[in-house]
């Protein structure tokens, strides 16, 4: 069984939202967006370690941005058919093996008191009220939280490991264990003495015993000694450390990277022993992880991704800030929590095919640089290497701090944009376009097209654009695909211009020409300069002919004159980047 689909309703940040989850989800956004409010929603109904007494709402958990004195959480199962739920649920599972488990609060308008029940049914309308949550010894959540501490968690944890390991031995074993035991005890007993004659050890306290003589009188009844403790194996075994043996060295185990690889592996390992056997499972678990990449390098993330996936062989619902994880995720898991006004909400419902075809149409361009947009705030989306160089410089020279602003620059390495306005639209992530007005030859013959503008019409199409100015040029598109000379006729040129006005309007931004142009236009005799070159065609030829390369020698030589395009058209969709990024809530 598992989780299909949470509703929430009136809860902390989540005015009205249904989720959508798939059998390993990924749940990604910017901080405080509500990834840790939506995991404590599932727990509220299912993590037997939150108390009774805890469930009944703060003020707090509350929507706060509307006047709401109800909560709401309902989660869906599918694919009920382990009997040890189906012993415990009874008449509550659907005839289609479906269960419904919910949350439901409420906080009187006038005293303030608050309350809470817990709903059981087989349908959204057939759902009961129960005083408390009897279902946890067959159904529950493990969650980890991104606060690990591997001391704790040993401490609580260590015994049970030896436990289980000690439970699964054969009688020989048992017997063979037996005699090493006594073996050690009585090693334990003559290192004890060993140790208690070393000289600087019994000599140690003397000091000590003299001042302890002269203050107390009891003194010539006992003395302090350093002494090994416990001769008790059991004792000497609960003392037990981890530690990490390397080309049989023993070291101590240090750094958050490998602590944190310790623990998620145990925490797996204590968790899922009971798939080994092949039993029937006298429990079902869902995992739920905060942040598992914490501490470790971009090649261990990626590698715990796989190991996650693979080891838990249940449910997984995972939280993460990780580019490198989000990329080896299966694309259907993804869960994209983001702003909806102050409400949060989740891109395209949570887990889709939706999402998963646009991944498919994305194909081989996912790698680790096209994953971290979907942590953006707003994406602008480049044609390439030149672009970013140039709109990284000009954002750093004109005081827009990408990073602060989450503002990603994305290369789309040609004209290809609608994979990645695809993939961005399914993700409901925003996005500015910059492209290039590129005048091209139509194939086997002499007439020419206008690319570029016809570029920036396709993607507002395929967002599907509704504005009356945009349908109403739409007849005149045909205009642009064939002409008899370059530059185009004034007339096609003026169409051009109304389109280029229009799908700015929706984010699209139509370059003058393209980049070396627009830049000579704007810095020519400082270009002309840096290259000793006196004719502007010649000036513009080099400057593509080199291209990025160009772009990074004169940005580092003369990075400083980009302040002046402030006002410039260059500097318009970078800006519109920013505006978006501040409307947000």
């Amino acid at each position: 069984m598992e989780i299909t689909r949470v509703q929430l309703s009136g809860f902390r940040n989540f005015r009205d939202a249904t989720i959508h989850f798939a059998n390993k989800s990924l749940i990604i956004g910017p901080n405080e967006i509500g990834k840790s409010n939506l995991l404590y929603a599932l727990r509220l109904i299912l993590d037997p370690h939150i108390p009774e007494a805890d469930l009944v709402p703060q003020d707090s958990d509350f929507y706060a941005f509307e006047d709401t004195n109800q909560i709401l959480i309902i989660i869906k199962f599918e694919n009920v058919v382990e009997d040890c739920v189906l012993a415990k649920f009874k008449q509550h599972v659907s005839d289609n093996s479906e269960l419904y488990l919910g949350y439901k609060a409420e906080r009187h308008s006038v005293s303030g008191r608050k309350s809470y029940k817990i709903l059981v049914g087989r349908s959204l309308e057939s759902l009961n009220e129960e005083e408390h949550r009897f279902y946890l010894r067959v159904l529950n959540l493990k969650f980890m939280d991104s606060k690990r501490d591997l001391s704790s968690f040993m401490r609580r944890e260590k015994r049970g490991l030896l436990q289980d390991a000690k439970n699964e031995r054969t009688e020989s074993e048992i017997s063979a264990d037996n005699e090493r035991i006594r073996t050690i005890e009585q090693e334990l007993t003559n290192t004890r003495a060993r140790i208690s004659e070393v000289s600087y050890i019994s000599k140690a306290t003397e000091g000590l015993n003299s001042e302890l003589s002269r203050l107390s009188v009891q003194s010539d009844k006992a003395e302090v000694v350093f002494d090994t403790g416990t001769t008790d194996t059991e004792q000497f075994i609960d003392n037990l450390k981890l530690a990490s043996r390397v080309q049989g060295k023993t070291l101590t185990i240090g750094g958050d990277g490998k602590n944190n690889q310790i623990q998620l592996a145990l925490w797996a390992a204590r968790n899922t022993a009971h798939l080994v056997t092949g039993e029937e499972p006298l429990e079902i678990n869902i995992f739920c992880i905060e942040e598992p990449e914490a501490h470790l390098h971009p090649h261990q993330q990626r590698r715990l991704a796989t190991y996650l996936a693979e080891t838990l062989q249940a449910q997984v619902l995972l939280t993460t800030h990780s580019p490198q994880i989000a990329c080896e995720f299966p694309p259907n898991s993804i869960v994209r929590l983001f702003n909806n006004g102050p409400d949060t909400r989740a891109a395209s419902s949570g887990s889709s095919l939706h999402i998963m075809d646009a991944f498919i149409e994305f194909g081989h361009r996912l790698n680790i640089i096209p994953a971290e947009a979907f942590f953006a705030s707003v994406v602008f989306l480049v044609e390439g290497k030149s672009e970013e160089l140039f709109y990284k410089a000009l954002a750093q020279q004109i005081g827009v701090d990408l990073d602060k602003l989450n503002i990603s620059i994305l290369i789309v390495d040609g004209v290809g944009f609608l994979p990645y306005v695809n993939l961005l639209k399914a993700l409901e992530i925003r996005f500015v376009v910059r492209t290039d007005n590129d005048i091209f030859k139509v194939p086997r013959s002499d007439q020419y097209r206008l690319a570029g503008v016809q570029r920036a019409i396709d993607i507002c199409k395929y967002i599907q654009i509704e504005s009356p100015d945009f349908t109403r040029l739409l007849g005149f598109e045909v205009k642009l695909h064939r002409f008899d000379h370059d530059p185009p006729p004034i007339e096609v040129t003026q169409i051009a211009e109304e389109f280029i006005a229009a799908v700015e309007k929706h984010d699209i931004f139509v370059a003058k020409r393209d980049l070396e142009h627009d830049l000579y236009d704007a810095l020519n005799s400082a270009i002309s300069d840096y290259l000793g070159t006196t004719e502007p065609d010649e000036t513009i030829q080099l400057m593509k002919k080199r291209k990025a390369t160009f772009m990074f020698e004169f940005l580092k030589d003369r990075g400083t004159l980009l302040k002046q395009l402030v006002e410039h058209s260059l500097t318009k969709p970078l800006l519109r980047c920013v505006q978006i990024v501040k409307e947000q809530p």
